[in-house]
């Protein structure tokens, strides 16, 4: 019993919690580095929680067609949406640099907020 114990708390000793948060306007981008990531982590062998995605983020600009003040008001709607996919690793330093030498693209923002394991 004292080594299980042992073994278990020396294991959690150099973990750490990285929550990663990735947003978005390209959704293909998205899932394809949000798969990159999860990739690492199942190499290395360190548990995560999956892709889970956020609502997404509509951005509506209504723009007037005419130019002049003259005749009837139509209106084109534009719209960006932004996605959102947070990924939660439990993993060591040597995971989470992987993870940082993955490529991303100029149109992906990510966040790494980083947590000591309980």
């Amino acid at each position: 019993m004292r080594n299980r114990t042992t073994l278990q708390t020396a294991s959690v000793i150099g973990m750490q919690k990285a929550r990663i948060k990735l947003t978005s306007p390209d959704y293909a981008r998205l899932t394809d580095i949000c798969a990159k990531i999860q990739d690492v982590a199942v190499r290395t062998g360190a548990k995560h929680s999956g892709t889970i995605p956020l609502p997404t983020r509509k951005l509506v600009v209504p723009t007037r067609k005419s130019p002049a003040g003259g005749g009837t008001e139509s209106y084109e709607h534009w719209q960006m949406r932004v996605h959102k996919r947070i990924i939660d690793i439990q993993a060591d330093e040597t995971t989470l640099r992987r993870i940082m030498r993955v490529e991303i693209p100029e149109n992906v923002h990510v966040e790494i907020e980083l947590k000591d394991a309980k």
